[in-house]
């Protein structure tokens, strides 16, 4: 058996992926779609009188509503019971990614990557953004190793944090810590630690490039989701690290499953979910598919998350009690779709 931090025991062997049970549209006042980024409010995050309440789903807005990419400028707030609401709509040019995260400082912090016209000869380097609870913008940081901050992994410490963000310019990966105050984030050093990965732009998903992060803390391994490579690959001494590890070392790929991995997290049982993107290695007969394995590369479990290809990207997942709750965006229908399992 696997222990959770939270307490809670889970069974290794067992899978993860469960059936729906809900789903909430993700489309704002303005009009923006394409979810992309999903992150939970967690339980001790320093709400003070803003809106937010831990347990609640933050989904942040690619697109305009035009449906030009890297033009987004919102992030929804999903309760647990209740209509959804704009927590944060901020000025173009923007462009809110997959690169979302909380922090119990009372801190939200998205990846700005914008495109003047939806394509990816307009991107620009891009930034993080920190929001306060109240959904104001406080911050924009910028450094020479945010090239199109696509994805990242944020690890909080309380004082401090690190925020290992995948680059969708250069294919690499950017590692950047942080002091945290009341006021804010500030920076204290950045540093490529992983590079070499298929990137290019397209016409479709606007880049092909690594994106989905893992951070294995008790190995100080960072696991990296590469979309172009069709595989996940794994950097050891991550956050300790003080040179550029390459790609890493291949933990799985798996031509008959992986179709272009683009988000990842980490499941409650210690496994690895990975949405896919159906634009590399693509099986009309798996459109749409989130799949589970383990951090030995072995498969697991697949579950599609929409009939037509195209579908799958951010996820984010809550421990409560002997509960699990699950949730992933649909990009095709502009929903979040939701699912709470049953731990013990």
């Amino acid at each position: 058996m696997a222990t959770a931090a939270s307490g809670q025991r889970f069974d290794p062997d067992a899978a993860f992926l469960p059936s729906p049970v809900r789903t909430v549209s993700t489309v704002p006042p303005n009009g923006d779609g394409n979810p992309y980024g999903v992150a939970f409010v967690p339980r001790d995050f320093l709400t003070g009188s803003g809106p937010l309440h831990p347990g609640d789903v933050l989904v942040s807005n690619f697109n305009n509503g035009q449906g030009l990419q890297g033009t987004g400028t919102t992030i929804v707030r999903v309760p647990r019971k209740g209509a959804v609401s704009v927590f944060f709509q901020g000025t173009a040019p923007l462009g809110l990614t997959t690169a979302l995260g909380t922090l119990h400082a009372g801190f939200v912090v998205v990846g700005n990557g914008p495109t003047a016209d939806g394509t990816s000869g307009t991107a620009t380097a891009g930034s993080l953004l920190v929001i306060n609870n109240q959904g104001k913008l406080i911050q924009s940081i910028t450094d020479p190793t945010i090239q199109y901050p696509w994805d990242m992994a944020l690890i909080d410490h309380g004082e401090s944090a690190i925020a290992f963000v995948t680059n969708a310019l250069n294919g690499t990966v950017t590692r950047l810590k942080f002091h945290v105050y009341s006021w804010g984030l500030k920076l204290e050093n950045a540093k490529v630690i992983a590079s070499g990965y298929v990137n290019r732009g397209d016409p479709v998903t606007l880049f092909v490039a690594p994106t989905g992060l893992v951070y294995d803390e008790r190995h100080d391994l960072l696991y990296v989701a590469s979309t172009g490579d069709n595989a996940v690959f794994a950097v050891p001494d991550a956050a300790s690290r003080n040179s550029n590890a390459g790609v890493g070392q291949v933990i799985y790929t798996d031509n008959t499953h992986l179709h272009g991995p683009l988000g990842m997290i980490e499941a409650p049982n210690g496994h690895l979910l990975v949405s896919n993107n159906d634009g590399i290695n693509p099986d009309p007969n798996q459109p749409s598919e989130i799949v589970e394995f383990t951090n030995q590369g072995e498969f697991v479990k697949e579950l599609s998350v929409d009939p037509a290809p195209g579908g799958a990207f951010g996820m984010a997942v809550r421990s409560l009690d002997d509960k699990a709750i699950f949730a992933a965006v649909d990009d095709n229908t502009n929903s979040l779709i939701i699912w709470t399992l049953n731990t013990e």
